[in-house]
């Protein structure tokens, strides 16, 4: 388990002048107890725990506060990538995550990957306001640096790929972006950009594409096995299809009347009923939660690298990481497979 300090007494048993306040965020020291467990990112030449924090929920359903004991929770247990846009609650989320970064002095022990291209201020992948859009990312995470910058595909405009990878290779060369990864990309553009990157432009060395046991058609097919062919890395995004797998909710009556509430909803069919009751059942034989079953599957299957994950309480830390440690038997995964045909 890491330790804490807050500042060393002064002689006359007084707190140091550079001591933090009792009350004040404690930074997380040493390594966490997961810190030995990584994988290689793809080509990234980065390593990760296997499982990524994301920040989709901070500063919007979760305040500062909170989203910090998550991102401590999620450090203690040896995580070490961290995922957010410049969107995610107009850019909140990043402004949690920079606070945190450097409170905790944690910036060079973690990844921080970040996805732009919808931020109102800076739509699209075009060549200037890419680099705005990076340039104020940088400013809200309080860095020098992206260490995986996600290219949004579902950007509000049609930018030709070779005019977005010109710009990024000068994004990587300045130092202000180490890998580049693609969100929304098909496979026919990753092999676009593949044959670019022959010419001289940079690679797409990571892959986020919405993929979970309950959503499965979209990285199925061409992209799946473009992907495995290119060496891409996963970071598969809605891992638990936006809390549906967690198991928590299991009728419609009691489904809170908000977006999360609504997209949980969407999960409870009858093909949901069955995925979450196999879920249950490989759960109680492993003795570990729901969510972190899904997390397990998830890892399962060859291609994924680290699913990305979101939390609201660092309770929810300790169920997923679970599913790291979890290995689904064949029968367990053909059980899953069935219930989810």
């Amino acid at each position: 388990m890491t330790g804490w300090s807050v500042g060393e007494p002064t002689s006359v048993g007084l707190p140091a002048p550079d001591a933090l306040h009792p009350s004040g965020p404690l930074p997380v020291q040493g390594r966490g107890v997961g810190a030995g467990v990584r994988v290689d990112l793809g080509e990234t030449g980065l390593s990760v725990f296997p499982l990524a924090l994301g920040g989709a929920e901070f500063g919007w359903n979760v305040d500062v506060e909170a989203s910090h004991a998550v991102l401590d929770s999620y450090a203690e247990r040896g995580g070490n990538m961290v995922h957010t846009a410049d969107s995610f609650s107009g850019g909140r989320s990043e402004h949690i995550i920079g606070q945190w970064l450097r409170t905790r002095g944690t910036r060079d022990a973690t990844v921080v990957a970040v996805r732009v291209g919808r931020h109102p201020d800076n739509p699209g992948l075009g060549s200037v306001n890419l680099v705005r859009a990076v340039e104020a990312s940088l400013r809200r995470l309080d860095t020098d640096r992206i260490d995986v910058l996600y290219l949004d595909a579902h950007a509000g405009d049609a930018a030709p790929l070779e005019d977005t990878l010109a710009t990024a290779e000068w994004l990587v060369d300045s130092g202000k972006v180490r890998a580049l990864g693609a969100y929304g990309y098909a496979a026919t553009q990753l092999v676009e950009a593949r044959i670019l990157s022959s010419a001289g432009y940079p690679r797409l060395t990571v892959l986020d594409v919405p993929y979970s046991v309950v959503r499965q058609d979209e990285l199925d097919g061409d992209l799946r096995l473009v992907a495995g062919a290119q060496g891409m890395a996963v970071t598969p995004s809605h891992a638990l299809a936006h809390g549906f797998l967690a198991g928590a909710q299991r009728a419609r009556s009691r489904v809170v009347r908000s977006v999360r509430g609504q997209q949980v909803a969407a999960g409870l069919t009858r093909r949901g009923t069955r995925i979450l009751r196999a879920l249950d059942a490989v759960g109680a034989e492993l003795s570990i939660p729901v969510a972190a079953v899904a997390v397990a599957w998830l890892l399962a299957q060859r291609i994924i690298t680290a699913p990305i994950v979101n939390a609201f309480a660092p309770a929810h830390v300790d169920e997923l990481v679970q599913g790291v440690g979890a290995r689904l038997s064949r029968a367990q995964l053909a059980d899953i497979a069935r219930a989810a045909a």
